[in-house]
């Protein structure tokens, strides 16, 4: 269900400032606000709508946004430890401030996560305290039966998966200002899924970390796409993922495709929805081609698919 809070003040006038809860409301950047005018000639009364969906499955991204009729000067979002400042766009002589979060299927809990939302808009300061609740989910039990020099890697690549490690944990946790992302993002190539986020892996028998990406089938040289607009932050050659290509989408949004038997773009490069970054390949730890696909949210591994199927309005309405 959509969790909406209007706040409404007058400027001129006997009237106190109001606090009215509205449900099932959902608005496209630069879509009418519903704030209200007197008649033609009265000045329109400042208005901020907070929207964002009041539960969502363990695993799956969401969205918090803020509407108003005035400029906004900053938006803040609290979330699980970090402080979301997320771009401030102008659409219909609206202010639109939009954020993706989400949880992690490796560490995350089900129950109700403190949210909390500052809005900044000309001199004036407001904080909302709200509460969305992650659902409990149970995640198919996935067995792989592997070569084990697979499963456990030989010593002499332990220091090389520790450095990787750290270039990979700071590139998903990149943060750049300006949002490039939109909604639905556009699916990497033509291929059926198959493996799903979530899935608890068992690997010759041996409990593992669960899957926190999708695999498309796409055969050998096959392009792939990125998902949304963004700059390439990182091409790299690792020994679980290979040839991998990850993308800043801006506002905490990255994109990793990974097992890529030729990246196609280098460090830096912007790219456009669609664009190709990559060939589908068989580098890394895999046992044949195929695309792997991350999405990492303000540095947790969040669940691809409802970004591809939804828009921004669906993105807030459970």
């Amino acid at each position: 269900m959509l969790h909406t809070i209007r706040v409404i003040i007058l400027i001129v006038g006997v009237f106190l400032p109001t606090l009215v809860m509205a449900q099932g409301i959902g608005l496209q950047d630069g879509d009418e606000a519903g704030f209200v005018n007197d008649n033609a000639t009265a000045a329109v009364e400042p208005e901020t709508v907070v929207a964002h969906p009041q539960s969502v499955n363990l695993g799956d991204p969401f969205l918090v946004r803020v509407t108003s009729n005035r400029p906004l000067g900053e938006v803040v979002v609290h979330w699980e430890g970090k402080s979301v400042v997320p771009s401030i766009s102008v659409w219909n002589d609206k202010h639109v401030a939009l954020a993706m979060l989400g949880t992690d299927v490796l560490n995350a809990k089900a129950g109700k996560k403190d949210l909390v939302i500052t809005v900044s808009a000309e001199g004036d300061r407001s904080e909302y305290k709200r509460t969305v609740m992650i659902r409990d989910k149970e995640f198919p039990r996935q067995d792989l039966k592997l070569p084990p020099k697979m499963v456990t890697p030989p010593k002499e690549v332990l220091d090389r998966i520790a450095r990787e490690r750290k270039i990979i944990a700071k590139t998903r946790s990149i943060y750049s200002p300006q949002r490039e992302w939109s909604l639905p993002f556009f699916r990497p190539v033509r291929g059926s899924v198959s493996s799903d986020y979530g899935l608890k892996r068992f690997l010759n028998g041996k409990p593992r970390n669960p899957h926190r990406g999708m695999d498309f089938r796409s055969p050998m040289g096959n392009p792939i796409k990125s998902v949304a607009d963004g700059i390439v932050a990182l091409v790299g050659d690792h020994y679980y993922a290979g040839k991998s290509v990850y993308v800043d989408h801006g506002n905490g949004v990255i994109s990793m495709y990974f097992h890529l038997s030729k990246p196609t773009v280098k460090e830096g490069q912007r790219v456009e929805r669609g664009q190709t970054v990559g060939l589908t390949g068989t580098t890394g730890r895999v046992t044949g081609p195929h695309l792997h696909l991350s999405i990492a949210v303000q540095g947790k591994l969040v669940n691809p698919d409802p970004l591809f199927v939804k828009n921004t309005d669906q993105m807030l309405e459970e």
